[in-house]
């Protein structure tokens, strides 16, 4: 499989992941208006080292998986119930939750590249992530674990979150007073998310029957 493949593939799988609106790019954002967009991108390169070094950690466990099929089976059906239940939660029971309120960002302005490593470390969701994508994706013969595709991936998938990172950063004071910013619409796009994952699971598990 083509190298730019892979990193396209790593920068949408990232980038689908960090949509929804959530402690990091939040802050990204919260720090883009109080601060400047400068300090904003030193953030968001804090977040998108860790995120580098998570990926990575994903795709080697991904790897050892991919030698133990009956192990991927059972986290396959595993995953494909909890995604279920996370859609559901998201789309039914979350539709009515109201708009938090933001309080203001009281960190040290003067290491925001460390804060964002630091917030990143904190948010361990990329890793099963990123093991159950890359394992899907293998499974699909889109990409393998030979060691520069891996990389190319774990390269495409720190960029995905930047970009993201990015739009929230130089867009959101243009879109946070519309109606898909608000809580509802946030719950919505997290279960829309989880529901397609989900539905790839499936696809995924009918295949190997």
């Amino acid at each position: 499989m083509s190298i730019t493949v892979i990193f396209f593939l790593g920068l949408f799988v990232a980038l689908i992941g960090v949509i929804p609106p959530g402690l990091l790019n939040m802050t990204a954002a919260r720090i883009s208006l109080k601060e400047g967009p400068g300090r904003g991108i030193t953030f968001s390169s804090g977040v998108c080292l860790i995120v580098f070094v998570q990926t990575y950690i994903a795709a080697i466990f991904a790897r050892y998986l991919s030698n133990r099929p009956d192990i991927v089976e059972i986290l396959q059906r595993v995953a494909f119930v909890i995604f279920i239940l996370i859609t559901i939660y998201f789309l039914v029971i979350a539709k009515n939750q109201k708009d938090p309120k933001i309080n203001p960002d009281t960190r040290s302005k003067k290491s925001r590249f460390f804060h964002g490593m630091f917030l990143s470390s904190l948010n361990v969701f990329p890793i099963p992530y990123q093991a159950y994508m890359t394992i899907t994706l293998a499974s699909f013969g889109v990409m393998d674990f030979e060691r520069l595709s891996i990389i190319t991936y774990v390269t495409g998938a720190a960029m995905g979150t930047f970009v993201m990172l990015y739009f929230y950063i130089f867009f959101f004071d243009k879109i946070k007073d519309k109606k898909f910013t608000s809580q509802k619409s946030m719950n919505y796009s997290i279960g829309i998310i989880t529901g397609l994952v989900a539905l790839i699971t499936f696809i995924n598990i009918l295949r190997e029957l």
